[in-house]
């Protein structure tokens, strides 16, 4: 929903007819020049992660044993790796939709939760460029006795 509030120097009559002309505010696509500089807003959040991305309604996690992370910022087409340090692969993602971010449940490829450490995220879209992330997670200790 939006709210409008108008000042106008005539006073408004029955009948009388206001236009609106919003198309310096539309959106514009296809703009490769704005989609490479935009490259560079794409991140990680949490980073550093410390067994939780936030409390309450600003948690990613959904349940109290889920670990979550968002990478914010990607463009519509592009693949995501994540590796550890000494360049094993952890996971890929291979992003093509609208959605501006993709989670990652910090598992890799086979659904085996990450180890503590530092990671590092390679981003590549292709023609607009490549971005590199450096990530560091602190995964809690999973005590499925307390839940």
């Amino acid at each position: 929903d939006v709210t409008i509030s108008l000042r106008v120097q005539k006073p408004y009559t029955k009948g009388a007819v206001f236009e609106f002309d919003m198309s310096p505010f539309a959106v514009q696509t296809n703009q490769v020049e704005v989609a490479k500089s935009a490259i560079n807003m794409i991140n990680i959040v949490p980073n550093p992660y410390y067994g939780r991305s936030g409390i309450g309604r600003g948690s990613y996690e959904r349940t109290q044993i889920d670990s979550r992370v968002k990478i914010t910022n990607l463009p519509q087409k592009c693949n995501v790796r994540i590796f550890t340090l000494n360049g094993n692969l952890v996971r890929i993602f291979r992003k093509e939709s609208d959605a501006p971010e993709i989670e990652w449940d910090l598992k890799n490829d086979y659904g085996v939760p990450i180890a503590s450490g530092f990671y590092i995220i390679h981003v590549d879209a292709g023609d607009l460029g490549e971005k590199v992330l450096k990530f560091f997670a602190v995964m809690p200790e999973l005590d499925l006795n307390a839940y």
